[in-house]
């Protein structure tokens, strides 16, 4: 099973933006931890991270028919890119669309996202795990 994990703008500077919302790990520890965790399950894992609009949508478009599952955590463009959730519904790639943070907690404008109710899961407010969680739900809804 090929997986990719999509992070959006400002997840570059985990490990300094905010450590008290977001934890101490970087983005790379993540990163490599998640690699892992899809290889001892059986799949692997590519990854890909950009500020950039288009490029996340340029970056779904490209796995489209090349992955079986995507895990996303689109940050500020969870809540304004109507663009992005057309990718998806364009390239039908199932997805999971996991936060570090509980969204819900927080500012009124991040309760909104357009893409939840096109994903296959929601995981919010459970940090790193939430990424984990995904992959393997992922990788247990193929294996159905």
């Amino acid at each position: 099973m090929n997986l990719l994990l999509i992070n959006g703008p400002n997840l570059n500077l985990l490990g300094k933006r905010e450590p008290e919302v977001y934890g101490h790990e970087t983005l790379a520890d993540i990163e490599a931890s998640l690699v892992q965790h899809a290889h001892a399950k059986g799949a692997s894992l590519q990854c890909f991270q950009s500020n950039a609009e288009h490029a996340l949508i340029d970056c779904v478009h490209e796995h489209m028919n090349k992955v079986d599952g995507v895990v996303i955590n689109p940050g500020a463009y969870t809540h304004t890119s109507i663009a992005l959730r057309d990718a998806f519904l364009g390239t039908k790639i199932p997805f999971i669309e996991v936060h570090l943070s509980n969204i819900h907690a927080r500012e009124t404008f991040r309760h909104t996202s357009y893409l939840s109710d096109i994903a296959n899961g929601l995981i919010v407010g459970l940090g790193t795990l939430g990424y984990a969680l995904a992959i393997d739900a992922l990788i247990a809804s193929q294996t159905k």
